[in-house]
C-alpha cells in the first residue's frame, strides 16, 4: 500500500487557485453523550493540549473522564444547541461564507475559501482534501485563535501538516501564527463593545474573558498569556478604560494543576460579594460564540455572579458576522495572500495559457 494518498487526477492547462482555510476549534455533532464521547477522545488525546506522560493520562482519560464528562459535557451542549446545530460550527460556516464574499469583491484571480474543525466535523483533513480536489495548489492556514497557543494554534498547524505528510504532489502552504495586536481586529472588538453600552448603559466593570492554560506552559515559553494581556490593554485603551474599570481574566480550567491567574469564576464571584451593581464581560479570544462563552460565561458566570451577591451581569456576545470583523478577517486575509491572488488577474488570457500549456503537453506525448 502506498503510503501516499490517490492525488485527484491531473490534467495540463488547468487553472490553478488559492485555498483560504479557517480553523476553529470543534465541536461534537450532537449535543449527546454518544457524540460527546468521540470528540472529547480526540480532543484530550492530543498531546499538545494535555501534556501529561501518554501511559498516566492514557489511564485516566480512558478509566475515568470518558467514562463520566461525556454526559455532563452533553448537557451543557444541549443548552446552547440551536435550530441551526452548534453555535461555534455555524458561526464559522458564516464566516467563511461572508469572507468568500468580501474577497471576492476584491480579488479576481480564482480562490476556494472553506473552513474545519481541528476536532469532530467537519474535519481538517476532509477540508484539505475539498481543496486539492478544486486544484487548490496555494493554501493559506488561518486558525481562529487570536492570541497563539500551543494549545489551539500549534496543534491546528499540526493537523494540515500531518495531511501534507500523506500528499505526494504538496501545495504551497502559508499559515496566519496570530493576529492579537491586529488594528482591524482590535477596532470590531471595540465597536462591539461600545454598540453594546450605547443600547445597554455601561457597567461598573468590564471583565475581559480568554481562555485559559495551565501555568506551566507560560514558565515553558508559550507566549499565550502575552499576547492576552496585549489584547486586553490595547482594548482597553480604545475604548477608554482606566486600568480599575477593567479585569481580565481566563476560564475553563481544567483538572487540579495551576492555571494562569486570575480565574474568571473566582473573579466574578469576588465582584459579587463585593455587591458590585452591574459587570459586563466580553470574551475577546472567541471571535465566534460557542460553549465557553454562551453556557460557561452567559450562563454559569452569571449564576455565579449573581449567587454571591452581585447586581446586573451582562455578556457581550463575540464577533460572529459583524461586517468590521469580516472586513477585518478579510484584510489580514489579503496581507497574508500578497502575491499569491490578484484583483487584475485576466480570465481569457489565463484560458488561453491554459490551452497553450495542453496543447505543449499533447504535443510532448502526455495523457490528457
Amino acid at each position: 500500500m502506498s503510503r501516499y494518498l490517490t492525488e485527484p487526477a491531473h490534467t495540463h492547462g488547468n487553472v490553478a487557485k488559492t485555498g483560504i482555510l479557517l480553523i476553529n476549534l470543534g465541536t461534537p455533532d450532537a449535543p449527546t453523550k454518544q457524540a460527546l464521547k468521540p470528540y472529547l477522545k480526540e480532543f484530550l488525546s492530543d498531546p499538545r493540549v494535555v501534556e501529561i506522560p501518554r501511559a498516566i493520562w492514557w489511564l485516566i482519560l480512558n478509566g475515568v473522564i470518558l467514562t463520566t464528562r461525556p454526559k455532563k459535557s452533553a448537557a451543557k451542549y444541549a443548552a446552547i444547541w440551536t435550530s441551526e446545530g452548534s453555535p461555534l460550527r455555524f458561526h464559522t460556516e458564516k464566516q467563511a461564507k461572508l469572507l468568500k464574499g468580501w474577497l471576492g469583491e476584491r480579488i479576481k484571480s480564482p480562490f476556494v475559501v472553506d473552513y474545519a474543525m481541528r476536532y469532530g466535523n467537519p474535519s481538517v483533513a476532509s477540508a484539505m482534501t475539498r481543496l486539492s480536489e478544486q486544484g487548490c495548489d496555494r493554501i493559506l492556514a488561518l486558525p481562529m485563535y487570536p492570541q497563539y497557543a500551543a494549545s489551539s494554534t500549534a496543534t491546528a498547524f499540526d493537523a494540515v501538516y500531518q495531511i501534507l505528510e500523506t500528499k505526494r504532489n504538496q501545495p504551497a502552504l502559508r499559515t496566519v501564527r496570530h493576529y492579537h495586536d491586529d488594528p482591524g481586529y482590535i477596532a470590531a472588538l471595540a465597536a462591539n463593545v461600545h454598540e453594546y453600552w450605547m443600547r445597554n448603559g455601561r457597567p461598573e466593570m468590564l471583565v475581559m474573558s480568554f481562555h485559559g492554560v495551565p501555568r506551566y506552559t507560560l514558565d515553558k515559553g508559550d507566549p499565550y498569556h502575552c499576547e492576552c494581556q496585549k489584547t486586553a490593554r490595547l482594548l482597553a485603551e480604545t475604548l477608554g478604560l482606566s486600568k480599575t474599570q477593567y479585569q481580565l481574566t481566563f476560564q475553563s480550567r481544567f483538572g487540579r494543576a495551576e492555571w494562569i491567574k486570575p480565574y474568571t469564576a473566582a473573579t466574578l464571584e469576588e465582584l459579587g460579594r463585593a455587591k458590585t451593581k452591574r459587570v459586563d464581560v466580553v470574551c475577546p479570544g472567541f471571535v465566534a460564540d460557542c460553549l465557553e462563552t454562551l453556557e460557561e460565561i452567559a450562563m454559569e458566570g452569571k449564576q455565579t455572579f449573581l449567587a454571591a451577591g452581585g447586581g446586573e451581569f451582562h455578556y457581550i456576545p463575540a464577533l460572529n458576522e459583524r461586517p468590521d470583523w469580516i472586513a477585518a478577517l478579510g484584510e489580514l486575509t489579503l496581507t497574508n495572500l500578497n502575491g499569491w491572488v490578484s484583483p487584475q488577474w485576466n480570465a481569457a488570457q489565463v484560458v488561453q495559457h491554459g490551452e497553450d500549456c495542453r496543447a505543449r503537453a499533447i504535443a510532448a506525448g502526455a495523457s490528457v
